[in-house]
């Protein structure tokens, strides 16, 4: 699964290209992906996730350990 955000499930999606005639040509718009490692104080170890920076505001907000638990309930590896 390349390119794909392990917390919100965010994928590439495709559009326009516009040149200044207004020719359009398909192009991909690609998420903002980040590969981030988290230190899980629960289990006192690293996790490594690929996410978009988007989602870096939802582990903050929501907490690590909840994001693990609901990636481990989906049946990813973290």
């Amino acid at each position: 699964m390349a390119r794909v955000c392990q917390v919100t499930g965010r994928k590439p999606v495709s559009g326009h290209k516009v040149s200044f005639s207004n020719k359009k040509s398909k192009r991909r718009f690609l998420p903002n992906l980040q590969t981030k490692r988290f230190f899980l104080v629960e289990e006192d170890r690293w996790v490594t996730i690929k996410l978009t920076a988007d989602s870096v505001r939802t582990i903050n907000k929501n907490g690590l350990l909840t994001i693990v638990k609901e990636l481990r309930a989906k049946g990813q590896t973290v």
